[in-house]
């Protein structure tokens, strides 16, 4: 544990240990958040409707922040544009004092070709790697900002009532940073101060995957794994593809390292103690099929919760295709750029936000204890600076096993709107409860 986490750490406690000094006004009741969001419903499936159908890749979010500004000033908060190229923050200082919490959501789309076969289906394009490309809301982003928006609308419709200051944060580039940008949308809103003035307390997050509509999972400690960019760069000499012998086979190297890096990682690590993903998703080589060409590029992810055992893996990864590469006589570049930390929810706060979440979501459909999931979040650096807890939604159709929904980034993926509320509503009470707590 770092030391600025472990400082979050003895922040939050000393918050959440806080004894009755003061009495508290009634906490906000349940049926007034219930009834307001019933109301405020239409416009989260109009807005989800909307953004899905104009999506914007990472750190071009312009229109989608314009709207997500336009809607925050509305409700009268104080707003600041352009925190990390496109981001959005928005404060609503409630009418008595207190605490403060923040509520993040993120707003990138994906360089997808949409086959949902949906009415508002993204049709947009957008530039990835100087390429022309589809691009669509394939990870469910659409949703959240709709849900972020809802709730925005929800509290400041009860300003007066609000023990303390909410902090809304609609961030870019969560997928990671794009090809020549050093920083992805987490770390360069928390550079450019998206969590100092105020500073929260706390800070939550939810996002939708595959699971039964209306139920809510997470775990404390390590959620969701620390995600790493593989790049590996293969030069070889170039020849007929007729005479392999008379160069350097950059494909034969590459075959044989896709195979190293997958034996090296089932056969090493024990999946059940630190699940462990080390995949090389693309390969890039050569322009004619009688031609094997001198330079090939492969690129991957690597998923871990364990920081010494990852860089254990990198290390045995770099010799392994180092030697690979000076067994064909062919010369590798091996890079790892980290994209997202290991998702970290404190432990004392995921235990207070549990019968939280069964308030919005109903007896049952709460599970604070699911195993830890191998896809990442750049939550993580927003969740190391101020203690916090992320969690999923189910999002799957009704009558699908969650199973074999479409899975997040692929072409068919798409939420549930019957949801909508309930991520309306988790956003909502998380923030009002957390105010309300006794102070000292």
């Amino acid at each position: 544990m770092t030391i600025r986490r472990l400082l979050a750490a003895s922040s939050l406690a000393l918050v959440l240990s806080a004894g009755l000094a003061h009495a508290q006004q009634a906490p906000i009741a349940l049926e007034r958040v219930e009834a307001a969001v019933a109301t405020g419903a239409p416009k989260v499936v109009a807005w989800r409707r909307d953004i899905h159908a104009n999506p914007e890749l990472g750190f071009a979010e312009t229109r989608t922040a314009a709207l997500v500004a336009e809607h925050l000033r509305a409700l009268g908060m104080e707003v600041r544009t352009g925190v990390g190229k496109t981001g959005v923050v928005g404060i609503l200082r409630g009418g008595r004092p207190g605490r403060t919490v923040a509520l993040r959501t993120d707003m990138d789309a994906l360089p997808v070709l949409e086959a949902t076969g949906l009415p508002f289906a993204s049709t947009a394009t957008g530039t990835y790697m100087g390429a022309t490309v589809p691009v669509a809301h394939a990870c469910g982003h659409d949703a959240h900002i709709a849900m972020l928006m809802g709730a925005a609308e929800v509290l400041a419709g009860m300003k007066a009532d609000i023990p303390g200051t909410i902090v809304f944060i609609f961030q870019p580039a969560e997928e990671g940073a794009p090809p020549g940008e050093p920083k992805g949308g987490a770390a360069l809103m928390i550079e450019e101060g998206a969590l100092e003035n105020p500073r929260p307390d706390a800070i939550f997050g939810l996002h939708v995957v595959p699971g039964r509509p209306g139920t809510v999972f997470y775990r404390p400690q390590g959620f969701m794994a620390a995600s790493d960019r593989i790049d590996i760069v293969l030069h070889g000499r170039q020849t007929h593809g007729a005479w392999p012998w008379k160069g350097v086979d950059v494909i034969a190297v590459s075959a044989q390292i896709i195979q190293t890096i997958n034996t090296l990682t089932a056969r090493t690590i024990d999946p059940t103690t630190t699940p462990t993903v080390f995949t090389i998703a693309t390969v890039d080589a050569g322009v004619r099929y009688n031609i094997i060409p001198d330079e090939a590029k492969l690129s991957g992810t690597l998923r871990t919760f364990d920081i010494a055992q990852r860089d254990d893996l990198v290390r045995r990864a770099g010799v392994a295709i180092d030697n690979v590469a000076e067994t064909f006589g062919a010369t590798a570049e091996f890079s790892v750029r980290q994209n997202a930390a290991l998702v970290y929810n404190n432990e004392e706060l995921s235990a207070w936000l549990a019968p939280v979440l069964t308030e919005a979501a109903g007896a049952g459909n709460v599970n604070a204890a699911v195993p830890p999931t191998t896809v990442a979040e750049d939550f993580s650096y927003l969740s190391q600076v101020v203690p916090g807890v992320f969690y999923h939604l189910g999002g799957s159709k009704d009558g699908v096993d969650p199973a074999t929904s479409p899975p997040n980034h692929s072409p068919g993926f798409d939420v549930n709107e019957s949801i909508l509320p309930l991520g309306v509503k988790t956003h909502v009470l998380s923030a009002l409860r957390f105010l309300e707590r006794p102070t000292p």
